[in-house]
């Protein structure tokens, strides 16, 4: 593994900050749900839980796992599981626009709502759009002499993990997002995507396997690659049922059984 982390004292200096923000975050999202409650329906305890187990798969990324990803390849890969995959899916299922809409007023709640609207955002949740920045992005990182440079430069680091939990986000905010107001195409055009796009994130695992990025061993790089596609699995594998389960509710008779279906869905 590369030796020259010349942001290494610098990212652990911002550590009591990063704690902060955490908790912050947290806080927030938890103000929002009991104020909301307040004059509306009661918000699920379980969106709390979710935004809560995301923001901290965020947390210890950036906190106490990153002095360890700088040394050692595997953890990278940890990292790059919980930050692009586990916490987006998380966050996601926390419905943090709905929760945000509701604490808003009703005059900052529509001009909200209509900048969601927008072709930007529109263009952005599209799930060719999404995959394309999500895993296009770390095809890149992982086949160029980007990793090399992110390891090197704090900068390029700081914005490579933005990029990898936004376009995380985006992804999977396109396919299963609770939300209603987020702008949603076809399930067949969203499925044909995630098939391809979970495809790509396998190859690119085995990719890493068998070529050892540059600066990292070999025993780093098959550990990694081995995290990156049974871990990726774990995660498709409920982004997958969440969105079948969706497909059918959108799609099936109005049975009583559909009313047990659609409870299960909010999840």
């Amino acid at each position: 593994m590369v030796n020259n982390h010349l942001h290494y004292r610098e990212w652990t200096a911002f550590q009591p900050v990063i704690v902060i923000g955490y908790l912050l975050i947290i806080s927030i999202y938890i103000f929002a749900a009991v104020k909301s409650n307040q004059r509306l329906r009661h918000w699920p305890l379980h969106r709390s839980v979710f935004w809560i187990l995301g923001v901290s798969c965020v947390f210890f990324v950036v906190g106490p796992l990153a002095p360890h990803a700088h040394i050692d390849f595997t953890v990278h890969m940890i990292g790059h599981l919980l930050l692009g995959m586990l916490a987006p899916l998380f966050i996601v299922l926390s419905a943090p626009m709905t929760l945000l809409l509701r604490t808003l007023s009703v005059q900052k709640a529509r001009f909200l709502s209509k900048l969601l609207q927008t072709r930007l955002s529109r263009f952005l949740v599209d799930p060719a759009v999404s995959a394309l920045l999500n895993f296009g992005g770390l095809w890149i990182l992982y086949t160029t002499s980007l990793y090399l440079a992110m390891q090197q430069n704090m900068l390029i680091h700081v914005v490579i993990h933005f990029h990898v939990f936004v376009a995380g986000f985006l992804f999977t905010t396109s396919m299963i997002s609770i939300d209603s107001f987020v702008y949603k195409t076809s399930f067949l055009y969203r499925a044909i995507v995630l098939v391809i796009a979970l495809g790509s994130h396998s190859i690119l695992s085995k990719y890493i396997y068998a070529y050892p990025l540059t600066g990292v061993s070999v025993y780093e790089s098959e550990i990694g690659g081995k995290l990156m596609f049974y871990g990726g699995d774990v995660v498709d594998i409920i982004l997958i049922y969440l969105f079948c389960l969706q497909w059918y509710n959108a799609t099936s008779p109005k049975l009583p059984i559909a009313s047990v279906n659609k409870v299960v869905t909010e999840y």
